[in-house]
């Protein structure tokens, strides 16, 4: 039974069926999972009992067994570098172009088109160095905190000092690329194109979306499962 205590990242990480109520609500379920259900229909003014009827009625009858709770922490840490780390790298390239040609042929009836082209080069920049950090330092030392536990063997200091540094830098990261992507929907009326565009136009703003509903669930497994796990073995591996 999920209550008004829970926070909307534990809820999610246990049934992300429950993703797509939170989505409907305007509720952010990565980045800002960390708040409790009740706080977050306060935020945004919701009825709390109509949230909690939702998410408990899709918890009962459409229960996704999600593996990812269950995954060994480095077996997670490959999950995310081989579907989402590789998707950031095949779509960035993909989508850009379309959106360099919007802007182009489109921008002089709508300026918004330059708003959204510097927010997506900033998604692009952060992202691109994000998941190179993410793979050459924070995942290798997780992995090494598996062994660790699987060998019952001493862990080494990291030149980070504790993994709550890197995760902290890696949170920040997720929040300016979500808020990159707020900014793009608040000048385009949530990515709906206007009446006059082109299919280039409306297929732009298709990967859009696609990309940001990707960067949600990869931000997800991060926040809400992959770090606060990754924390809690390394303080267990202290003792």
């Amino acid at each position: 039974m999920i209550n008004k205590e829970q926070t909307v990242g534990s809820c999610v990480a246990s049934n992300f069926s429950t993703a797509e109520i939170f989505k409907k609500y305007k509720i952010d379920f990565c980045c800002g999972g960390e708040i409790s259900i009740e706080e977050a229909c306060k935020n945004q003014n919701i009825d709390l009992n109509s949230l909690l009827s939702e998410l408990n009625n899709i918890s009962n009858n459409k229960k996704e067994e999600t593996l990812y709770d269950y995954l060994e922490l480095d077996k997670l840490a490959d999950y995310i570098v081989n579907n989402h780390h590789s998707y950031v790298r095949k779509n960035l390239p993909i989508i850009e172009p379309y959106l360099d040609k919007i802007v182009e042929v489109h921008s002089e009836n709508h300026p918004e088109l330059f708003e959204v082209q510097k927010n997506f080069r900033a998604v692009r920049d952060e992202l691109l160095s994000h998941i190179q950090k993410e793979e050459n330092i924070l995942f290798p030392f997780i992995k090494k905190m598996v062994e660790a536990k699987n060998t019952k063997s001493a862990l080494e200091n990291p030149p980070f000092e504790t993994i709550k540094n890197p995760i902290t830098q890696m949170e920040a990261e997720h929040d300016n690329a979500g808020d990159a992507f707020k900014n793009i929907r608040n000048v385009t009326n949530d990515l709906t194109p206007p009446q006059d565009a082109c299919n280039t136009y409306k297929l732009t703003f298709e990967l859009l979306a696609e990309f940001e509903e990707d960067l949600h669930k990869h931000v997800h497994l991060e926040n809400n499962i992959l770090f606060p796990k990754a924390i809690i073995l390394e303080e267990e591996l202290r003792k």
